[in-house]
């Protein structure tokens, strides 16, 4: 199975603290630093929300310049190669794909050389004829594209993902192929302990015996009504 980052929402304080952590990684390695996870409140508890890195991710399908694949146990998505379609946010079932912009830390803040900066602005035409619902027609940000971002757990990062380090309240944590048996044991011990203590146990063997000596000593007549079980 893949890898993915989950948060607890009894531990979750909803600081924000892991959305400003995961901003400032990626912005460091030049990435677009839109938080890969969005912190969700509502009455009964907060927690973030982030990608699951679906075995059979949809958002991989839909993709029309395969900028996101399937790498080892996760799922990554290549931000040169990203158009910035939305499709994949579409297709996501858990809404952890959004849309971003931002400048690279590489980019340049002015290209005074190549474009004039009398052009070089966020609305570069104002004329009514370019125009569309009200918006600027050709409108842009200098050195900004919007494009998907998605948690890719933060593979750059020797440590592990930003936001599980930076979480106060220690609610986030990794689930791998060990994480889903160590609670699928819990679970069984759980079941085990919740056997009353003094009543009867359980044999599969006996109640099965039981069951077809009953059935041939005593026949159930044809006029009999059934209470229990009945459906």
């Amino acid at each position: 199975m893949n890898r993915f980052v989950i948060a607890d929402p009894k531990l979750c304080i909803g600081c924000g603290t892991c959305m400003a952590a995961c901003s400032t990684v990626h912005k460091a390695q030049g990435l677009q630093q839109a938080p890969r996870l969005t912190v969700m409140r509502h009455e009964q508890a907060t927690m973030p929300v982030q990608c699951r890195h679906c075995d059979d991710a949809p958002c991989i399908k839909v993709c029309p310049v395969e900028a996101i694949r399937q790498t080892g146990d996760c799922v990554q998505l290549n931000e040169s190669l990203c158009i910035g379609c939305n499709l994949c946010a579409v297709a996501c079932p858990f809404g952890a794909i959004q849309s971003g912009g931002s400048r690279p830390v590489a980019m340049a803040n002015s290209y005074d050389t190549y474009i004039p900066c009398s052009i070089r602005s966020s609305n570069p035409s104002t004329s009514a004829g370019l125009r569309c619902f009200g918006e600027d027609l050709l409108s842009w940000e200098p050195g900004v594209r919007s494009i998907a971002v998605k948690c890719d757990l933060c593979e750059f990062r020797a440590e592990g993902p930003a936001c599980i380090e930076a979480c106060p309240s220690q609610s986030l944590s990794i689930v791998n192929d060990t994480a889903c048996a160590n609670a699928a044991r819990d679970r069984r011990l759980q079941a085990a302990n919740a056997h009353p203590q003094g009543a009867p146990a359980f044999s599969a063997s006996a109640c099965a015996t039981a069951s077809c000596s009953t059935a041939t000593s005593a026949p159930v007549s044809p006029d009999a009504s059934i209470t229990e079980g009945s459906y």
